[in-house]
């Protein structure tokens, strides 16, 4: 077993690539997805993640004992689905308002959806 701080990692499958690359399948429990809005974070219980051994790039420690320069407020998670929502809003009206001043111009940006058809 693979012991990192703050988690326990058991590694139960691995292999080699044709290229040498090494892969492994990770399972995780009892996750959280958290989610930072400014200076605010909420925690989103997730359960059981699964992850495929070719989307794993890096894997680290944590240093527990560093100091954190950043001071977050932890809410509910209502509230920071709330400012996530209203973060995202605003940086939508924002590109839209920013096409359109482009497009006044005569110029146009493809959105990034469309950028597969070139």
């Amino acid at each position: 077993m693979l012991k990192t701080t703050p988690f326990d990692i058991e590694i139960k499958e691995l292999w080699q690539t044709s290229e040498g690359e090494l892969l492994a399948n990770l399972v995780f429990h009892q996750t959280v997805e958290r989610i930072h809005v400014g200076k605010k974070f909420g925690d989103i219980p997730r359960g059981i993640f699964i992850v495929r051994g070719e989307n794993v790039v890096l894997l680290g420690e944590i240093d527990v004992d560093k100091p954190c320069d950043t001071v977050l407020q932890q809410v509910s998670i209502e509230e920071i689905l709330e400012e996530q929502r209203l973060k995202q809003q605003t940086k939508q009206e924002t590109e839209k308002v920013k096409m359109q001043v482009l497009k006044d111009r005569g110029l146009s940006i493809p959105k990034a959806d469309n950028l597969d058809e070139y």
